[in-house]
């Protein structure tokens, strides 16, 4: 099982009912799981510790992370460039050994977040301009949105449209919705496709984008699930919550 994490065990800080459950339902019947999140706001340890404290034990090495996928990437294709991050919260530690750029004018590849109150048109303005230089665009995800505390969040696909739009200029995807995020995720558990599935509350990045890689897709009724979301896609189960997946799963 590949699980998400914001609206499928947690919302904010709090596990939704049943999610302890379910994880300790997985482990005693010897099916391997990982978190695999395009939160880009904390590190894999801090979500760990996120999840710990809300009574979900998850090690660090079993999540894979929109950061993590986009440092590996960055480190492949452009080896000692040095890339200006445009996201909400602080990327250095699973970024590792990528050169940082403090200012879009001092960096070689622009590579847009999770979106926060930094995405400024000044800022993007500044990227946008190192884009029609040649700097090329990365993207760490194309979530649209996510669910808060305090209600729907607008997230970084948007940005990222509007800077491909304005430059005339295709993003290189790193995390979700994008198969090579879900190959690496299931490379951490030794699980192919074909034997896999993604638990998710968003239709088109979680479900369908991992139907498309090969593996089932399950839509949960929590987090940003809305009733719509049932006409823009063909999930291959549909559950109320993350506590219906040891009933679904079987014994």
């Amino acid at each position: 099982m590949l699980l998400d994490i914001d609206g499928v065990l947690i919302i904010d800080r709090d596990a939704l009912p049943g999610a302890a459950d379910a994880l300790a339902a997985l482990r005693a019947r010897g099916t391997p799981f990982c978190c695999i999140t395009n939160t880009t706001s904390h590190a894999r340890s801090e979500l760990a510790s996120v999840l710990r404290e809300s009574g979900l034990d998850v090690a660090a090495q079993l999540i894979v992370t929109a950061t993590s996928a986009t440092a590996a990437y960055l480190r492949e294709a452009h080896p000692g460039a040095p890339a200006f991050v445009l996201n909400e919260g602080s990327v250095a530690e699973d970024m590792g050994d990528v050169p940082l750029a403090m200012t879009p004018e001092d960096a070689d590849v622009m590579v847009i977040g999770g979106a926060g109150s930094g995405f400024t048109y000044d800022v993007l303005n500044r990227m946008f301009r190192r884009m029609m230089d040649g700097a090329p665009l990365v993207a760490m995800h194309r979530s649209r949105y996510w669910l808060s505390g305090e209600g729907y969040e607008l997230d970084g696909a948007a940005y990222v449209a509007a800077l491909e739009a304005a430059a005339g200029v295709e993003a290189v995807v790193c995390g979700k919705p994008a198969p090579a995020f879900f190959a690496s995720a299931l490379a951490v558990i030794g699980v192919p496709a074909a034997r896999a599935a993604m638990l998710g509350d968003d239709i088109l990045t979680d479900v369908e984008a991992a139907r498309a890689a090969g593996l089932t897709g399950v839509l949960v009724r929590t987090g940003k699930f809305r009733p719509a979301d049932l006409d823009r896609g063909r999930p291959d189960a549909v559950l109320d919550s993350v506590a219906d997946l040891p009933a679904w799963l079987g014994p």
